[in-house]
């Protein structure tokens, strides 16, 4: 007689298994929402990773010293790592990287909305570091506890590098709020750039995310959008105090009762604009990755050539 464990659901058995904290890896079964789940997700965060580049790569020739443009250049390498290493944990899913990399071009697969946005001034470099990939290490910290296994095990190494960014991010902004008066008036208005586009990296409120609740079930999430963002903020309002900036928002207030900052609204249409493609550098972003994707097409039809010649086939 079979097993009476293999007569048994196979969805029942596969949260039972994400209940135990196993991990879920590549050959094991899975429910196929539970895959597609993941490929929106890695796939979105890999994106996110390389056309992160773009604002931060413009300024790499313009940085203040070499230091900085060392640091930036290390900074941007890091970045396209770790885009490398998502596709990969994508490809474990079975997506190829060229299906992958055909959505993000034709406009189908999104990025995080936070790189729609221009850095005018060097003080947006060092708010990115600091607010941006803030707010990226409370997302991401967790996932390195997700259930599906090559996704954590590919975050723990982006989560310390991150947190590196994090930091050079905070040092960039302290020198110019100890700077003149000009590099002060810098920082604050980088900061009043990105403030309320950080806040809205952590997705809708819970109440309209329509993937929180299910992602959190499957522990592929641990925190929902609204609590990872209370987080950011309580850590990051003390240090917007220790550099001596104002947090652009009238209605900032701290909570005794509950030992949290309680913020103002938040203008989610904004979001939904630059979702849907109306962001400052929006149609610049994409343009800018098509011509990288095409300017690069002899190097991997060079790579296939070679391996084609060896004896090896290669994915597109």
């Amino acid at each position: 007689m079979p097993d009476a464990t293999e007569e048994r659901d196979p969805h029942v058995r596969f949260l039972e298994r994400v209940d135990r904290e196993e991990k879920v890896e590549p050959r094991d079964w899975m429910p196929e929402d539970y895959r597609r789940t993941l490929v929106r997700q890695i796939s979105q965060h890999a994106h996110s990773e390389v056309v992160g580049m773009l604002p931060e790569g413009n300024w790499i020739t313009r940085a203040p010293t070499l230091r900085r443009k060392v640091g930036l250049l290390a900074k941007v390498q890091d970045e396209a790592g770790h885009g490398l290493y998502l596709y990969s944990a994508a490809e474990t899913l079975g997506v190829s990287r060229a299906e992958l990399l055909s959505q993000l071009l034709s406009g189908t697969a999104k990025y995080s909305s936070i790189f729609n946005y221009p850095t005018p001034t060097w003080a947006d470099i060092g708010a990115i570091g600091w607010l941006v990939d803030g707010a990226a290490i409370m997302n991401q910290v967790p996932l390195c506890r997700c259930s599906y296994g090559p996704y954590a095990r590919a975050m723990v190494r982006i989560c310390k590098e991150e947190s590196f960014h994090q930091r050079q991010g905070f040092e960039i902004m302290l020198a110019l709020c100890r700077g003149t008066a000009a590099q002060q008036q810098m920082a604050q208005a980088a900061l009043d750039r990105w403030w309320w586009p950080a806040l809205m990296m952590f997705g809708p409120s819970d109440r309209a995310s329509e993937h929180s609740a299910r992602s959190m079930r499957w522990k592929i999430k641990r925190f929902s959008n609204d609590e990872l963002r209370q987080r950011f903020v309580d850590a990051t309002v003390p240090q917007a105090a220790h550099l001596g900036l104002t947090i652009p928002d009238p209605d900032l207030r701290f909570d005794e009762a509950t030992g949290h900052h309680v913020i103002g609204a938040i203008d989610w249409s904004e979001l939904e604009r630059v979702i849907a493609g109306e962001g400052p550098c929006n149609q610049e972003r994409m343009h800018a990755r098509r011509e990288a994707h095409e300017q690069g097409r002899w190097v991997r039809e060079a790579a296939r050539a070679h391996a084609d010649k060896r004896g090896h086939r290669t994915k597109p």
